[in-house]
């Protein structure tokens, strides 16, 4: 089992981070960063299992699952034993438009 983030997860990785950095401290990413690896390391054991993404379930979509940081949504789908990272999101984003963004990139 292996867990792969996606270029776009990368990309809102990097942007969290700067975001972060500027708002508060390195060490307050750092803690961020260490939750999601964690989180996502949990979900990679299948110890722990998301839900549907709302919205994409809401259209009959539900291999896409989401899990919760304590400040972050990480956004993903499991194809044979690997996980796949689609969306890392602060809370305070605009998720729908971000969800958004990503279909419409397809």
């Amino acid at each position: 089992m292996a867990v792969f983030i996606l270029p776009d997860a990368q990309d809102d990785l990097l942007w969290l981070q700067e975001y972060m950095q500027g708002e508060w401290s390195e060490a307050d990413w750092l803690n961020a960063e260490d939750e999601i690896f964690k989180k996502l390391a949990l979900v990679d054991t299948g110890f722990l299992t998301g839900a549907p993404v709302q919205e994409l379930a809401s259209v009959g979509i539900f291999e896409y699952q989401n899990v919760f940081t304590s400040h972050h949504k990480l956004v993903y789908r499991r194809i044979n034993a690997d996980v796949y990272v689609y969306a890392i999101a602060a809370h305070r984003q605009d998720f729908p438009t971000l969800l958004m963004k990503r279909l419409l990139k397809i």
